[in-house]
Parts: C-alpha cells; sequence; structure tokens
C-alpha cells in the first residue's frame, strides 16, 4: 500500500484572518510549476484572494481630473493635446480648475485619445471631480427688460 498525499483543505476566505493566512500560503506557493497539485491550489487561492479584496479593500478609481492630471503627468500628451481634445484653452483651464463639468462629447475624447478609463471620467456626483461651481449664473432677459437668473 502506498502512501497518498492529501490535498489541501481550501475554504472560502470569510475573515481577515483567512486572508492573511491564505496570502502566506499563496507565498510559498509562488514556486510552484504549472501542472502540479501545488499550482493548481495557487490558482485557487489567487482567485479566492481576488474575490475577497474586491469585496472587502476595494479601490475606487480616480476622480476625473486625477485621472486626466496622471496621464498630463505621464510626459505622453501635453496641456495643448488637452487643449484640443476640450476645445479651447479656456474650456481645460475650467475644467482643471473643476469649474466646468466634462461633457459626453468631452469623456469620450478623453478616453479615445488619452485611453483614460471611462470608469475613472464618469463619476456619480461629481463636478469634473467634485467642488461647488465657481461661476456667476448665467441673466436671462425678462419682458420687463430686468434680469433673471438661468
Amino acid at each position: 500500500m502506498t502512501a497518498r498525499a492529501t490535498a489541501p483543505t481550501i475554504r472560502p476566505i470569510r475573515s481577515n484572518a483567512d486572508h492573511r493566512a491564505a496570502t502566506a500560503r499563496i507565498e510559498k506557493l509562488m514556486s510552484a510549476r504549472p501542472g502540479t497539485p501545488e499550482f493548481d491550489e495557487l490558482e485557487v487561492l489567487g482567485t479566492l484572494v481576488d474575490v475577497y479584496e474586491r469585496e472587502h479593500h476595494a479601490i475606487d478609481p480616480p476622480d476625473p481630473i486625477e485621472a486626466i492630471q496622471f496621464r498630463l503627468e505621464q510626459g505622453e500628451f501635453t496641456r495643448g493635446d488637452l487643449t484640443r481634445l476640450l476645445g479651447s484653452s479656456a474650456k481645460a483651464t475650467e475644467v482643471l480648475h473643476r469649474r466646468r463639468h466634462l461633457s459626453v462629447a468631452m469623456i469620450v475624447r478623453l478616453h479615445d485619445e488619452l485611453a483614460i478609463p471611462l470608469e475613472s471620467l464618469i463619476r456619480r456626483g461629481s463636478r469634473a471631480g467634485s467642488g461647488p461651481s465657481k461661476t456667476r449664473p448665467r441673466l436671462a432677459r425678462t419682458r420687463s427688460g430686468g434680469h433673471r437668473a438661468r
């Protein structure tokens, strides 16, 4: 009778302690070769850790302005490129200073041309990021010749 190695018991990750144990085991298995039981265990644990981290330690995408500034800082694109994509220097300045919302057309161009993920450019409740508008309300003429805010 030959001795058989027992397969490790893989359990769901439900707590920080489970997470620590799984990541410690992953570190031990990092040199496992494909096709081995250890490599299979590594793949399964990697999937479980990924799911746990997405649910418990999710990282929000950057706000739109941070994403734009990051792409500019990478040096592949310039402020002139941004001006061209947003339509004018004034619009680029207003967007970067959070005084103007990104329009749908601007979002599409930024995504297509600068490869900024849509998740970063579209944030619920943001004004091209956040913060109140600093522009004055536009005034419309009334029939009596006065003005009212639009």
